[in-house]
This record gives C-alpha cells, sequence and structure tokens, in this order.
C-alpha cells in the first residue's frame, strides 16, 4: 500500500548553508592540480574543471550544453549523425577547455545513450580521432555511485534513511542508504566513502548501507518520447507518471513499510532544479538559492499544475525553464510527482550538484588531495 504522507508546510532553506561545490571566488590558486569532469549524457554535453581547497574543490572553468545525443535513439536503437555531429562539436570545445588549463587529471564519461545505442562504439572512437578526447561508458551501477558521492554534504546529521534520486536524460538512478548504524556526525563522510562502491570497505570506518539502488531506463528523453502528445493534458500527464511508478517494481525499498522520521530525499537533475527555481519565481537562475532548498510535496505539485496551465508555448516562453528545458520538463515532472507520491515523505532536498561533482569528489579523494573534513549539512 502507498504511505500516505503528513501534511505539508512552507520550502525551507537547509538547517544551515551546505558546503558550497562551487565557492564564489573565481579566480585559480596557483598552489595544487586542476582535475576535469566531462559528464555527456542523452540530452547534454557538461564539464567541470576545478581546483581542490580543503575538503571541497573550487570551479576554474565549465561548460554546459545541450546536445541532443539521444534524439531518435528510442526507435533505431542507432545514435544519429545529426546528433553525433552536434555532440563533437561540444566535445572539441571541451578539448580546448583542458588544454588551455593544461589539465591532465580528468574523467570523461558517457551514459545512458552510449549504453544503449548500437554504434556507441563508433562513436566514441570518433570523438577520439575528432577531438583526442577519451570517452569512457560507465555502468549504471557507478553512475548511480557518483550521484550519492555529489550529495554528501546535503545529507543532514539527523537522517536516518536516505534516497537519493538522479533524473537523467535516459534513465534515472535510485539508490536507497540506510545511515541508522552510522554516528550522526559521520553521516555526511560515510556518503562520501561510497564512491569506492556500493559494498562497505572492511577497516574503513561506520559504513553507510546500501539497502538497493535501480537503474529505470526512463529518463525525461527517454520517457518524453514515448508520450509525446503529453502537452497540457493532466489526465495524459497522470498516466505518464503512473508509468514511471510501474517500473520501480523490483526496488524493494518500494514495498517496503519505512518510517516518516529521520527519512530523507535528495533529488538531483536539471529537472529538479528547474522546479525549485520557478517555485522561488528566479527569472534569473541563482545556484546559491537553489541548492539546499527543501521544497514540500505541496509545493511541487503547485508548480507542476502551473506547468500543465501554461501549455508548450508557455513553457516555451517562461524565463524560469528556460528554452534549453522547456521540451523536457513535463517528462521531468511527471517522474519527480510519481518519486513523491510514493515515499513517506512531504519534503525534497534540491541538489544543484551530480555526476560531474561525483566524478571530480572520486579523483580528489582517490588521489588524497582532499582535508578529511566533511562540515554537517
Amino acid at each position: 500500500m502507498t504511505p500516505e504522507r503528513p501534511l505539508g508546510a512552507d520550502a525551507i532553506p537547509a538547517a544551515e548553508t551546505p558546503p558550497p561545490v562551487e565557492p564564489d571566488a573565481p579566480l585559480r590558486s596557483e598552489k595544487g592540480p586542476l582535475y576535469a569532469a566531462l559528464d555527456l549524457g542523452t540530452n547534454s554535453c557538461r564539464m567541470l574543471i576545478a581546483q581542490p581547497m580543503g575538503s571541497q574543490f573550487q570551479v576554474v572553468d565549465s561548460f554546459s550544453k545541450t546536445v541532443q545525443l539521444g534524439v531518435g535513439l528510442e526507435a533505431s536503437g542507432r545514435l544519429s549523425r545529426a546528433s553525433m555531429g552536434r555532440t563533437v562539436q561540444a566535445l572539441r570545445i571541451c578539448q580546448k577547455k583542458i588544454e588551455k588549463h593544461e589539465v591532465t587529471r580528468m574523467r570523461l564519461v558517457a551514459t545512458e545513450a552510449c549504453r544503449r545505442a548500437r554504434n556507441a562504439r563508433d562513436f566514441i572512437r570518433n570523438v577520439r580521432r575528432e577531438t583526442g578526447l577519451r570517452l569512457e561508458i560507465i555502468a549504471p551501477e557507478e553512475e548511480a555511485r557518483l550521484a550519492v558521492v555529489s550529495c554528501a554534504p546535503l545529507v543532514s546529521p539527523r537522517t536516518e534513511q536516505l534516497l537519493v534520486v538522479d533524473i537523467g536524460g535516459g534513465s534515472t538512478e535510485l539508490v536507497w542508504i540506510d545511515l541508522s548504524g552510522v554516528p550522526h556526525v559521520e553521516r555526511p563522510r560515510a556518503i562520501m566513502r561510497l564512491h569506492a562502491g556500493f559494498t562497505p570497505v572492511p577497516g574503513g570506518g561506520p559504513a553507510a548501507r546500501v539497502v538497493d539502488w535501480i537503474s529505470v531506463p526512463l529518463g525525461v528523453a527517454t520517457l518524453k518520447d514515448q508520450f509525446t502528445d503529453v502537452e497540457d493534458d493532466a489526465a495524459r500527464f497522470a498516466l505518464m507518471s503512473w508509468f514511471f511508478e510501474e517500473n520501480l517494481a523490483d526496488f524493494s525499498p518500494y514495498n517496503a513499510e519505512t518510517p516518516r522520521e529521520g527519512f530523507q530525499i535528495i533529488g538531483t537533475s536539471g529537472t529538479v532544479t528547474t522546479v525549485a527555481a520557478s517555485f522561488l519565481g528566479l527569472r534569473r537562475y541563482d545556484r546559491n538559492k537553489v541548492d539546499g532548498l527543501r521544497m514540500t510535496s505541496a509545493q511541487i505539485d503547485q508548480v507542476i499544475r502551473d506547468y500543465l496551465e501554461l501549455g508548450p508555448e508557455g513553457r516555451r516562453a517562461d524565463p524560469r525553464i528556460g528554452r534549453d528545458r522547456h521540451a523536457l520538463i513535463m517528462s521531468g515532472a511527471a517522474i519527480l510527482q510519481a518519486l513523491m507520491r510514493i515515499w513517506p515523505t512531504d519534503r525534497l532536498s534540491v541538489a544543484d550538484r551530480g555526476l560531474r561533482e561525483g566524478l571530480l569528489y572520486a579523483q580528489m579523494s582517490a588521489d588524497g588531495v582532499l582535508e578529511d573534513e566533511l562540515k554537517d549539512a
């Protein structure tokens, strides 16, 4: 039976400002190496170049572009020539930034679109020839691990059960973590240690226990491909949301009785941050206001109702949504609404961080260049 949620309250910021992934200082310190992390997804190509700073890092340069690599993949099973061309152009810009900053430590990864496409290996080889960049296709479990690690600073010391949700273009990763056996002050640090794997390392300190994880092959782009007629039709939108929920049947916590006390959901994706920006009425996106925000399910539902009422033209013109996001926001909203409907909480912690940040944390942690300190969120 689907658990009921208590009545919601106003959206509230985190009890304390979370440690920034991207501190305000824009200039590079001369000390320390630079690291790059690139995430090539079904819809976007995104990269960060950063320098370790204490227990966090400072972003030196960044890049983000909608490339729609997965357009047509659902029907053909292949990456199209046009989508590969757009992506190579974006990757050339990334390569120039890497050269400019003389970055030698990097991980450049591709996710669901390249996992599924029959011609992905040919594409990866072409990227190498055209740009010199070595892309690697990572497995769903690693993608899930890195999303979890990026959210560690937002984990409340009071959290006993944690659900981290990463809504991507081609897939959605969910990881359920039991923190009840970890001392309160150790919980964010225990999350960070998951970068090495979901199985605890003996002698590694109090361990976060991964109860279950799942990679659902439905993201904002792939779900949209199956429900192309959702514009302002609430019934079709509801059907899309229920369709996503049906794909969670194999996720063991879906049917578990979970107490509301000590339960936290952290959502990381463009969908989640866009919904948060819309709720706050931001005509110009402000990461400092979005990252770490907590929203109630009632407030999320209201934003989604507003999206439906706007219709496709209204969403396209809405500056809070943005032209890169408007075509995919309803499929993302359907996934988000399903998640808030079925778990025993009425609050969502918003994370403007994800795979790139997880890649940076994992590289820096492996190199021992981060201080062994993580402030409580």
